[in-house]
């Protein structure tokens, strides 16, 4: 499995550049079996596999802001393998076919080049629908909200050394939130929908509530390898071998160590992220033993929820279902009708 190199595109005279540009794009969400496809499109990833009678061809995701459609390069040659590999946008041009029920993209005609007076490349990335500022600033205004020095402090240093990572960051490789900026906005949805539940379960303690939203996912950033547009390639070697929420609780145990947080307030704040997952098969060895850490695991869980949701029904219109959801067990859901 490859991944295409991004950094050289991310400077921010090229981001400011294409803001302003116009898009002709035919985005993917719009690509119809039988039709043709012309359009600039990201590579999510890409691999090279051989057919049952041991052909090569190339397999890759492309995404744009729309979604995401699996395409095929029949005809392999090595230099479409290079191309693919050192790029980060393409010109694609090909037919839409749809396979199992799916639809798929035949590429008749791919090249890397980037016409800077035909493209706009905020159409391209899949992303968080706050800005990534605005949501860091938002995240940092509950930060401040801790009211125990000990655990605000805490918190402040570890969202201080990976601020310039969450920027970008999803919040998976696949599924909820996998887009950049995707852990911020998962993080920032949570803190709002505890905060409002703190109003009514007013025995919480919201210091924790806070603090433990905050640090419960932010190891996914030692755990993934994503570029700066949010796409995963691969998970780190730690990543596979511990996971984030063991890496998290490593964190929580050693920056807390540095301020010298008292020993209960560290072990506590572990807990919440061990137990978040809420089963073994699922990392977490130990159930919620706090109220906090119970909140912790359902704010996780609904906004997860919703986002599936959210997702799968945007591409329905009122008074339809949609396809069985896998992430949902297989569930067909309903869009209601518009009430005037």
């Amino acid at each position: 499995m490859g991944q295409a190199s991004i950094g050289d595109l991310l400077n921010d005279k090229a981001r400011e550049q294409m803001k302003n540009m116009s898009n002709t794009n035919t985005n993917i969400s719009e690509l119809k079996a039988g039709e043709k496809a012309d359009g600039f499109y990201l590579i999510k990833s890409f691999d090279v596999k051989k057919t049952t009678n041991g052909k090569q061809y190339i397999d890759i995701e492309l995404v744009d802001k729309s979604g995401e459609i699996n395409a095929k390069i029949w005809e392999y040659t090595s230099e479409k393998e290079e191309l693919i590999a050192s790029s980060s946008i393409v010109k694609v041009r090909g037919e839409v076919l749809e396979w199992n029920g799916s639809k798929q993209l035949k590429v008749n005609k791919i090249r890397a080049k980037i016409p800077t007076d035909t493209i706009k490349i905020s159409e391209l990335i899949p992303s968080a629908p706050i800005e990534q500022e605005e949501m860091l600033n938002s995240i940092n205004a509950y930060v401040k909200k801790i009211k125990d020095v000990e655990i605000r402090l805490l918190v402040e240093n570890i969202v201080s050394k990976y601020s310039n990572k969450l920027f970008y960051y999803p919040a998976a490789k696949k599924n909820h939130h996998s887009y950049m900026g995707g852990l911020l906005y998962h993080t920032l949805r949570m803190l709002q929908s505890g905060e409002k539940l703190g109003q009514v379960y007013d025995f919480l303690k919201m210091d924790y509530v806070y603090a433990g939203v905050i640090l419960h996912d932010i190891c996914k950033i030692l755990e993934m390898e994503s570029d700066e547009y949010g796409v995963v390639s691969d998970y780190t070697m730690e990543g596979k071998l511990l996971g984030h929420i063991i890496q998290g609780i490593k964190e929580i145990e050693i920056e807390g160590e540095k301020i010298g947080i008292s020993r209960e307030k560290s072990i506590i704040l572990q807990h919440m992220v061990l137990s978040h997952h809420y089963e073994p098969e699922f990392g977490s060895p130990k159930k919620p033993m706090t109220p906090e850490a119970e909140l912790l695991h359902f704010l996780d869980i609904i906004d997860a929820r919703m986002f599936d949701f959210e997702h799968a029904l945007e591409g329905i219109g009122p008074g339809q279902f949609t396809d069985k959801i896998w992430l949902l067990d297989n569930r067909n859901l309903y869009k209601p009708m518009n009430n005037e």
